[in-house]
Formats: C-alpha cells, structure tokens, sequence
C-alpha cells in the first residue's frame, strides 16, 4: 500500500489553518504544520498553534521570517533570529520532539538549506530536520496542485507532501485530492520516513552534505 504524509508550511492564517483544520477532522487525518514565528507574535497566532496541536497534530518550526534560506544568509545570528526565536515562541505551546523544516525556496532541495551553524544548533537541542518528497507548488496553482501531488503519492511507497495553509494555496484542492488519495487506496500516515529526517532528534542519521552550505 502506498503511503503519504500531510505537511502544510507557512502558516498559521487566521482563515486558511481553520478551514484546513476543518476539513481534516471531518477526513479523520492528522498531519504536521511547519509554522513561521513571524506569525506567532500575536495571541491569535498562538492560540491556532494550541488548537493545531489539541486536534492531534504535529507542530514544528519553519523559520521566523522565511526570507533566506540558512545556508544562503550571512547574518552571523541567523540561527539565533530564525530557529532559536521561533523556537522560544513555540516551546510553551508544542509538547514534545522538536522539528524543524528548512526554507527552500520554492521547495528547492539543496546546499542552501542549512548552515553548519544550523546543523549545530539542531544537534544540540535535540531537534529533528524534516525534509520533503512532493512539491506540488500549491501556492502556484491552487486548484491543479492535487493531480501533481497525487501523481507523486502513487510513485512512491511514501511521499512527503508539503501544501500550504496560506490564502491562494492548498485549500481549494484539499479535499478533491483527499477525494482521490482514498479511491487510489494510499494511506495518509504521520510518520515521517528516515529518508526525510537527516538529523533525527538531534543525532545526524542522513547524509547532510547535500543540504548543507559548504
């Protein structure tokens, strides 16, 4: 049996997570939203990263801004200003493992995604790096993303999906592709496989020298 996990990055929104949310408790699935901390300062904020996680979730970080990828930004605290700052916003809210998605700029797997700083600090907190499999580009095409991305759930034996829970993205599709993602019989899981996670709980599992700045 084919099986995908369900990632929505950039979030929280204070009309898109609801409706996501929404439509995945009528489904039955659970999935893990990566959120910007640029987005937590405001109680609203926090209060869909306490509602995400009280529905059975999985809430990780995405950076605070998502404007440089880490290994492409030269600031000597980047890591302080885009994990550890969304991290400190995150930690009263999100019980458990720390996970933390890199930016990669249109979903870019590569050298950009992290900085030896940003490996270090994700060892030394204890933090998982999840990557992805599927990039369906749903803030492009909101309404042909779930054919593409349920193209890729069918090729693999267990595709990493990243969608958006942000306005002219993921929602007009979400529930056709959950429509169709039965019919094929692909089980919608929240593991993550070892192929994703490179660093695992703070130990180095993968190899990182694809993803990580010279």
């Amino acid at each position: 049996m084919k099986r995908a996990t369900l990632t929505f990055d950039n979030g929280p929104d204070r009309a898109i997570t609801p409706a996501v949310l929404a439509i995945l408790r009528r489904r039955n699935v659970r999935a893990h939203f990566f959120f910007l901390g640029k987005h937590l300062a405001e109680p609203e904020g926090r209060a869909l990263v306490a509602r995400v996680v009280a529905e059975g979730h999985f809430v990780g970080n995405h950076s605070f801004s998502h404007e440089v990828p880490l290994g492409d930004d030269p600031r000597p605290d980047a890591v302080a200003a885009e994990i550890a700052a969304t991290e400190a916003l995150l930690e009263p809210l999100v019980p458990g493992p720390k996970r933390f998605r890199p930016f990669g700029g249109g979903g870019i797997l590569g050298p950009h995604l992290l900085s030896r700083a940003a490996v270090t600090h994700l060892v030394e907190h204890g933090s998982s790096c999840v990557l992805w499999t599927s990039v369906p580009r749903d803030w492009v095409d909101p309404s042909g993303w779930a054919a593409r991305a349920l193209a890729d759930c069918l090729a693999q034996p267990h595709a990493v999906v990243v969608l958006h829970d942000i306005p002219d993205a993921c929602l007009a599709g979400l529930e056709g592709f959950l429509d169709a993602a039965e019919r094929e019989g692909i089980e919608l899981v929240t593991d993550l496989p070892v192929s994703v996670t490179p660093i695992l709980d703070g130990k180095i599992v993968g190899d990182l020298d694809a993803i990580v700045a010279p």
